[in-house]
């Protein structure tokens, strides 16, 4: 989020990472909240409706003025899927391996894993897939491995590209950027009537 965020233009506050659940418990609390200070809420569609507009409609029907409520189609991980050039070198996997449709896989997350599975670095193949017998969806080192990719500014993920291929994070972004000129505007607005 917070690549995202700077490349929007903004300087990232405070950034919190909680489960689908949590976040959907206290996404009214949050709306409150933005009625004076911006907040970004980002939750994967999954498969809870057809399309984001419906379910953004249904989960917050009244969005405060500073709110952005914004859902990844189906995952977050579609975005991430989206820098397919710089994804493949960075999971060391032939480009042609990662698709390049993110937006029209089922579970991008299981997408992605599988594809590091193919992967040449034992360091990825280990991070990423869960290991053998392993309960859990993913690697251990899941998260920051992924986290390491999209910090990386010089070779890893590129928002305006990815936001080529998927059409929730350009509307993403975009309305981010639309966000941060009116808090500025609204900023400058309240210290000059002061």
């Amino acid at each position: 989020m917070r690549r995202l965020l700077r490349h929007a233009g903004a300087l990232p506050g405070d950034l919190y990472r909680q489960r689908k659940s949590y976040l959907l418990e206290k996404l009214q609390g949050f709306n409150v909240s933005a009625r004076a200070r911006p907040w970004v809420v980002v939750v994967d569609l999954d498969h809870d409706a057809g399309c984001a507009p419906e379910v953004v409609r249904n989960w917050l029907p009244a969005p405060s003025y500073f709110m952005n409520f914004r859902v990844a189609v189906r995952e977050v991980e579609a975005w991430i899927l989206a820098d397919r050039e710089r994804l493949a070198r960075y999971l060391q996997v032939p480009e042609t391996r990662i698709t390049g449709t993110p937006e029209e896989i089922d579970y991008p997350k299981e997408y992605l894993i599988n594809c590091a599975r193919e992967s040449s670095s034992s360091r990825i193949r280990k991070g990423i897939v869960p290991g053998p017998g392993s309960r859990r969806v993913e690697g251990p080192a899941y998260l920051s491995l992924l986290t390491e990719f999209v910090a990386d500014a010089e070779r890893g993920w590129r928002p305006d590209v990815a936001s080529d291929h998927s059409e929730s994070l350009e509307r993403c972004i975009r309305s981010l950027q639309n966000s941060i000129g009116t808090f500025s505007r609204e900023s400058q607005r309240r210290r000059s009537s002061r």
